[in-house]
């Protein structure tokens, strides 16, 4: 079994105190660092952002070809798109 390695990098923040002292509260309630309660945060953040790059690529592609007939211009009015 292969161990990843994994590098950090140090970052300064500038945080209202309030919002820090309560996530150091919720830190302590996790039974986590600031620092893991923020690198959960953040890893949760960029793999729903990945996860919603693929499903839109997924679906633009299932698109791609299909023909609405449209050319992007839709043309007539209201009244007429409406009309029974």
């Amino acid at each position: 079994m292969e161990v990843r390695r994994i590098d950090y990098q140090n970052v300064t923040l500038s945080i209202p105190k309030e919002v820090l002292r309560r996530a150091k509260h919720l830190a302590i309630e996790r039974g986590t660092s600031l620092s893991g309660l923020l690198t959960q945060l953040l890893t949760d953040l960029t793999a729903k952002e990945d996860e919603y790059r693929r499903a839109r690529e997924r679906h633009l592609a299932m698109l791609e070809g299909f023909n609405m007939a449209t050319r992007g211009c839709i043309t007539g009015g209201r009244e007429e798109l409406h009309a029974r």
